[in-house]
């Protein structure tokens, strides 16, 4: 993913000015990752190694995600919305 794509994606996530860390900007750009790890995968089915760190990607976000959730649901339930995820 280029640097542009991340501010991108941190401009539109983050809580305040300067947030390049917090938990939703974190969690969009785990997203984004995946996104595009998904697509390479279905062209590449037998690399394995990367299906490998989709998985760690998948439970790194969905660590992030139960995080937010316990601390600030509202704040969880729009983000789900936002990304478009199912839970």
């Amino acid at each position: 993913m280029s640097q542009i794509d991340k501010k991108a994606v941190q401009k539109e996530y983050q809580l305040h000015d300067g947030d390049t860390g917090s938990s939703d900007v974190q969690v969009a750009l785990l997203t984004k990752r995946i996104e595009s790890l998904t697509e390479h995968l279905q062209t590449n089915k037998k690399d394995h190694s990367s299906r490998y760190g989709l998985i760690k990607m998948v439970n790194a976000r969905r660590r992030l995600l139960d995080y937010v959730k316990r601390t600030d649901e509202p704040r969880y339930a729009q983000l789900i919305k936002k990304l478009k995820l199912r839970r």
